[in-house]
């Protein structure tokens, strides 16, 4: 299966407009928003669990990145309110479960090779660190080999410089209205722009808080096994 697989393109969606689809386990559905491969895929989501809703154990043999967008997600190591962020590295297995239900941001094999750090941050809770221009302020979440995530909040009528992207960009919209000059993205937009994109992004009166990740795409990644792709 192959969904926005053309990492050259440059990808805008409104999640919000989207259908849930129904996943392996029930009353799990998920909004697909990248995809390289079948269930052992490549891939990046919107996830949401019902209430009392959990997923049979498995393992992570690529990796998994999880942002706790909404309600409380749990596994048998614990509970995450919304705002939590999660590394699951290669190698690690959990039974994932929601007692009052949860959405979450989800990217599936997108480690860097030697990566295995496990993090748990509660985003509520972390500080935040001036921006590169008046009215930024950043969370790092993490890095590894070029690929840096964080959280940044933009103030009202922030306007940040032109730059590029030499390894590619990578938001989600989580409160607010983003602005550059290829569109405006309420809450729940997801952008993704490939290596060497340019732009020169600014907000208005509402400000905004979104989910970076770049330079993952000129990045060497874990690499999908064979039966995967088939």
């Amino acid at each position: 299966m192959n969904t926005n697989a053309d990492f050259d393109q440059r990808i805008a969606l409104d999640t919000n407009d989207m259908s849930w689809v129904a996943s392996p386990s029930a009353n799990v559905s998920r909004k697909m928003l990248d995809r390289v491969g079948a269930e052992i895929a490549r891939a990046t989501s919107i996830v949401r669990y019902e209430p009392g809703s959990s997923f049979s154990v498995h393992e992570h043999g690529g990796g998994e990145e999880i942002l706790v967008l909404d309600g409380v997600f749990g596994d048998e190591h614990g509970e995450y309110p919304a705002g939590t962020y999660l590394r699951n590295p290669p190698g690690t297995r959990h039974s994932p479960q929601s007692s009052v239900g949860c959405e979450l941001f989800v990217k599936l094999w997108q480690f860097t090779p030697g990566d295995l750090q496990q993090i748990r941050i509660n985003t509520n809770e972390a500080v935040w660190y001036p921006g590169l221009v008046s009215g930024l302020s950043v969370m790092p979440l993490h890095e590894a080999a070029g690929v840096n995530t964080a959280l940044v909040r933009w103030a009202p009528n922030t306007q940040f410089n032109r730059h590029v992207h030499p390894g590619g960009e990578e938001i989600l919209v989580l409160e607010g209205v983003f602005h550059d000059e290829n569109g405006s993205y309420r809450a729940g937009s997801w952008l993704r722009s490939p290596r060497y994109s340019v732009h020169t992004p600014f907000t208005q009166e509402q400000g905004a808080l979104i989910y970076v990740k770049t330079g993952h795409l000129g990045a060497p990644l874990l690499e999908l096994p064979h039966a995967a792709m088939v």
